[in-house]
């Protein structure tokens, strides 16, 4: 019984040393990953405000853009194809649906 004891004990300690050295590389890994995300954060901040801006950008165009083409569009009907013609004619994607 003394035997199993011991041995239990032993095991448990092993297991200890183990999830010990598991828990300082986990520590480790956190605090570099805090150092890097400190590092890009102002970057990655930075990037999204653009982003956003360029997206505000983008919309004001493409509403300039259909208001010209309902305005050719109302002195020449034949000036675009129709939606069966522009489908074979014009294969990208509308990046204005959402997805």
């Amino acid at each position: 019984m003394f035997r199993l004891v011991i041995q239990f004990l032993f095991m448990l300690n092993c297991r200890l040393g183990r999830l010990q050295d598991s828990n300082a590389v986990l520590s480790h890994f956190n605090e570099y990953s805090e150092h890097c995300f400190a590092e890009v954060s102002g970057d990655f901040s930075r990037n999204a405000r653009l982003l956003k801006s360029m997206k505000g950008d983008l919309d004001y165009i493409f509403q300039k853009l259909r208001g010209m083409k309902a305005k050719i569009l109302a002195t020449y009907p034949d000036a675009f194809p129709d939606e069966s013609t522009r489908e074979a004619l014009d294969q990208r994607p509308d990046l204005e649906l959402p997805q």
